[in-house]
């Protein structure tokens, strides 16, 4: 493997992204408290969620691959781009899938964007070893900042939002960075997304909470914990929390809470933040929005885009769009 084949850029200064103390005070400060999404995903919670992709229960992983298997030469051709930005890239188990199918045609760039630089390293190791015609550029950084590194570029790009994150955020921040895409990409350049379409409660509660004696989904969820303690100097005690996830069909979202076995008095001292958490309280630390299929290309349609094409697995209710910026 060629080393110059694969560079890390540092795009939200040097990875001060997680002591951002503005969003993390904000977002604890809410009732019931919440810890920012991208929390869980430093270099241990990134290898914790590979282990739940991998249970029984998880579909979204293994529907979205089966949809890349079988599509991924067509949408290699009807991408027909050289640079191909991926948001929350992680292992880009499923994304390799794609990047395989482009590269076929064409000298590729992948430019993962990831909060974890050990990821980053270590997927764009194997993937150029895998394929001699891609080159990685791995963008360490929220996705915020990844978008404005991209937009500072007047190159033809895709940006690619797989895994069905674009559901992993608040209305208000969805809606932000749908706006912050849209700014990023030209005319003609595409918007590859995969979003999870509404089913029965059973479907999500069964898929998003961990199965007798597998707890893939308490060790990632508790990390969130962990995470606070090691970058604010707090005293969550993860053993008193226990994790559950619940379908609210009123705002069609999959909530995921921790919740408290024991009364506490947590202190976040580089916060200068404390909270009193009593038995049964609890904390939000992941939400899946589930999407509505005609609303959501309306939506994503009226920001100036066409639907190029589709795939939705016709069980399972998931799908993968392909946008192509118009004006």
């Amino acid at each position: 493997m060629e080393l110059s084949r694969v560079e890390i850029v540092a795009v939200d200064d040097e990875g001060a992204f997680w002591d951002d103390r503005s969003a993390v005070s904000a977002s604890l400060r809410e009732t019931p408290p919440r810890v920012p999404a991208y929390f869980g995903y430093d270099a241990l919670g990134s290898d914790l969620f590979e282990s739940i992709t991998e249970l029984p229960n998880y579909y979204l992983t293994r529907v979205e691959h089966t949809l890349l298997q079988r599509h991924a030469e067509e949408i290699a051709d009807l991408i027909g781009c050289e640079r191909i930005a991926e948001l929350g890239s992680g292992s880009a188990k499923k994304t390799r899938i794609l990047l395989t199918a482009c590269a076929k045609r064409r000298p590729t760039t992948y430019l993962p964007i990831d909060v974890s630089r050990e990821m980053l390293a270590a997927s764009g190791r194997n993937l150029t070893a895998e394929l001699p015609a891609l080159r990685v550029q791995g963008l360490w950084g929220r996705y915020q900042a990844g978008l404005a590194w991209l937009r500072d570029r007047n190159e033809p790009v895709v940006v690619t939002f797989l895994g069905s994150s674009l559901g992993n955020t608040t209305s208000e921040e969805r809606d932000a960075l749908l706006s912050e895409i849209t700014d990023t990409l030209r005319p003609g350049d595409g918007f590859l997304v995969s979003v999870d379409l509404q089913k029965p409660a059973q479907v999500f509660e069964t898929c998003y909470n961990d199965p007798p004696d597998q707890p893939a989904f308490a060790r990632f969820r508790l990390n969130y914990l962990a995470h606070l303690n090691r970058r604010f100097a707090a005293d969550f005690a993860p053993e008193y929390f226990y994790p559950r996830a619940h379908y609210d069909s009123t705002t069609t979202t999959v909530q995921v809470h921790l919740y408290a076995t024991e009364d506490q008095f947590v202190a976040l001292r580089e916060l200068d933040l404390e909270l009193v958490v009593r038995r049964g309280d609890s904390l939000n630390v992941s939400l899946s929005h589930k999407f509505h299929h005609p609303q959501f290309v309306a939506d994503v349609s009226a920001r100036g885009f066409n639907l190029r094409a589709q795939w939705i697995d016709p069980v399972w209710q998931y799908g993968i769009f392909l946008f192509v910026r118009s004006n």
